[in-house]
Order: C-alpha cells, then structure tokens, then sequence
C-alpha cells in the first residue's frame, strides 16, 4: 500500500530542512512503498508571501542574519513573545492548516519543527481524524514549555536522548508514545561516506598531512566569532567551515597566520571536510555536535549568555560525557585548545564509543506506525499496541503498561528505554 507521508519543516537554520532531507534519502533508498512529501510549514502559512512582499524577506531570514553576525543575545526572552504570537494566531494557523490536511490527504505527518507542534497536531486531528501524528525533536533536548513538546496530545515523539524521553515523560506521556533513538538524524553521507585519503585532503587544501587539525563550524550561516578563532589559534592548523557567509571567508582567507588555514564555503556534504580534522570547534547546536562526535572528532564548544537557550543543555552534555571542553569566550580557546590537543588520544578514544542510527530507527518507527494503522482495515480487528524503539532497537512498554507510580521514577522509566545520546 502506498502511504502519503509528509515531512514538515522550514528553513530557519537549515537543520530543520536538513533532517527532513536526511529522512527522505533513506526512506528512498530503502524503497519504501510511500510517496515521502517535504513541506515548508512557511508555505502553508504564508502560501501568497504576504510577509515578504511587506519585508522584503522570508520569515526565517531574519533568524538566519542574526545567527550569522552572532546577534543571539537575548533570544530566550524573545522566544517567549514569538510562542505568545504563535497562541495568539492559532484560530488562523488551525484554518490554514486543516486546508492543507483535507487537500492533501496524508496518512502520517511528521513535524520536524519546534514551537508549531500544538497547531499542527490539533488541525490534523481535526481535518484527518486517526492520522499520526510524531514530533522528530532535532534538538538534544527541550526546552519546556512550548518548545517541542506539548503536554496532553495523543501523538508521537521521537527523542534523540535519554534527558529528552525523561522530559516527555514528566509532560505526561505515556511509554508507548515515546520512541528513543541513539541520536540525532544525521545526513546519509555520514553512515556512508566515501573512501578517502585524509593525507591528500590535506595537501589538497594547502595544509600539512601530519599536524593536528581543528575543524571550526558554526553552522550554516558562519558566524563572526571565526575570525577570533583563527586569530586567537594562529599555531593551530585549521579548516574553517563558513557556509553561506561569503564575506566571513573572504575575510579569512585574506587572515595571515603561523599555521596553515584552509577555508571551505558552502557545501552540500560537511561531511568530507569535516573528516580531514582530528577535533571540532563550534557552536553547541546539536547537529553540528552530532557530526562531529560521529566523526570521531573531540569538541570545543561554547556556553555563554549569547548561547542559544535552545543548545545550553548540550553543551553540559559535552561536558558530562566527557566529549570534549566547555568554555565561555573565544579568549579561553586557545588554553582549551592546547588542553584538547594535549589529551586528543584520550578524548577520540571516549568519542569513538559513540554510534548514532538514528536516520535509520526513525524510518523504522515510521514504518511501525503505518503498519500499525493497516492492520485493522486488513485484519478487522482493533490496531496492536504500538511498541516504542529503544536505541538499541529494544521493543518498550506498550499502552496499558503500568503507571509511573507502579513502575518507579520518571529517570528510571527514561534509563530503561535506552542509553542516553549517542552513548553505547
């Protein structure tokens, strides 16, 4: 039976987009018997562009300009005034959007998005009554309330740590609602890369083979605090990921320095880059992380006022795991840097123990919601208990199981369910 499964995101930071790609290539490649849909939630909204034609730009524009001159501060309160206008307008954002269900006729929507996940749940109950609804969180963790998880609703979520399953379960869902994964959906290329000779990369970027290597990225967008890096790192070799920042590479590449540097622009596959470095200096946005740690490359990573409030937690996950150093300015990088590539045998050794599938295990808890649904119409009988995926493909507790009180604390529930984030 083909399925018709849409995949909702939009293009604020670009990892949105990224996962719901991510998720799509592997759905294909696997010849899955549905018609996989990617739909930017602005262009339900905003199917005329009302916002841009009034401001001369796309919704997520603006986010994307301030995550690139580094204007993040003061996000977390401005968080709180976009989710009380998003309240505000939710009578329109229900009629858009059940529109949208009853033309389009999906038999699963999966939202990749943060913030929307109560309009988006309650137009699709309305419009199509008895079509799942799951929450792919893309951040390591929440950040209630609001922000991906909303308490009370009969849907999915799939939490790519064991922090974000605990925070499910204090919001009220049930086991069988909550799908734990070893991580973050990370692009195919990543699971599958392409032989390569790290010691040609190298030459072919103008660096030597044989010297400790940083890789430093800050998303999609770049970010001003490059230049501080490289300046501040001037022994340190290194590759420098600016993205679509085009006036932040010019201004590298012109940077003069002890320590060769090798600039990349925007690229469709990080990955290849990204596997010529021995350690990884960033920001703490969690697909970043996710690559990185995938990669085998220790991280150097930031916690400050002007962190996004959204990536705070994963920063004290680096640090708890012992997944690399935690600092608070560019003026404590180059201290941390000599520490990181002091130790860099031991911290690749604690790194490598990472395996993440999770691009994988969504596709397959996919698969068991769609086959959960067929059952009746084929069988005449009532769906079987859907079983939540443990990171190690463990089946969990179906419904009716035993409440919290019953069966212990809401951490233990969590521990039960898998190992935390990308954790053997």
């Amino acid at each position: 039976m083909n399925h018709r499964v849409d995949l909702i995101y939009f293009n604020a930071g670009g990892g949105h987009r990224a996962a719901a790609q991510a998720l799509e290539q592997v759905i294909s490649s696997q010849q899955r018997p549905w018609t996989v849909r990617l739909v930017n939630l602005m262009d339900v909204l905003d199917p005329g562009g009302a916002f841009h034609r009034l401001t001369g730009m796309a919704p997520e524009d603006l986010y994307n300009l301030r995550l690139k001159r580094g204007w993040t501060l003061g996000f977390k309160q401005e968080l709180k005034l976009l989710q009380g206008m998003i309240r505000l307008a939710h009578p329109s954002l229900m009629r858009s959007l059940q529109a949208y269900w009853q033309a389009s006729e999906p038999d699963l929507v999966v939202s990749l998005v943060p913030n929307f996940n109560r309009a988006l749940y309650q137009s699709l109950l309305g419009a199509r009554p008895g079509v799942p609804f799951v929450t792919v969180m893309t951040d390591i963790a929440d950040l209630p309330p609001h922000f991906w998880i909303e308490p009370g609703q009969q849907q999915h979520l799939v939490c790519g740590s064991a922090k974000a399953a605990i925070q499910a379960f204090e919001a009220g869902y049930r086991p069988e609602q909550v799908h734990l994964t070893s991580g973050m959906i990370l692009r195919p290329s990543f699971h599958h890369p392409a032989p390569l000779d790290r010691e040609a990369g190298r030459r072919a970027l103008g660096l030597d083979p044989f010297r400790p290597t940083g890789v430093v990225m800050f998303g999609g967008q770049g970010s001003a605090q490059m230049s501080a890096i490289a300046k501040g790192l001037d022994e340190v070799q290194l590759i420098l990921m600016c993205g679509h920042n085009r006036g932040l590479a010019q201004r590298l590449r012109a940077m003069r320095r002890s320590a060769p540097h090798a600039v990349v622009g925007f690229t469709a596959d990080v990955c290849e880059p990204m596997r010529l470095g021995d350690f990884f200096i960033g920001k703490p946005g969690p697909g970043s992380l996710s690559e990185a740690i995938h990669l085998g490359l220790p991280v150097l990573t930031f916690l400050n006022a002007w962190t996004m409030p959204q990536e705070r937690y994963n920063a004290q996950w680096v640090r708890d795991e012992g997944l690399g150093i935690v600092v608070a300015t560019t003026r404590a990088v180059p201290e941390a840097a000599a520490q990181l590539i002091g130790k860099l045998e031991r911290y690749q050794a604690r790194v490598r123990r990472s395996e993440n599938r999770a691009v994988f295990e969504v596709a397959d808890i996919l698969a068991g919601l769609l086959d959960s649904q067929s059952a009746p119409a084929r069988a005449g009988a009532e769906a079987p208990p859907v079983l939540a995926t443990g990171a190690q493909g463990q089946a969990q507790e179906p419904a009716g199981a035993p409440s919290g009180a019953e069966r212990g604390s809401v951490p233990q529930r969590a521990r039960a369910a898998g190992r935390s984030h990308c954790r053997r």
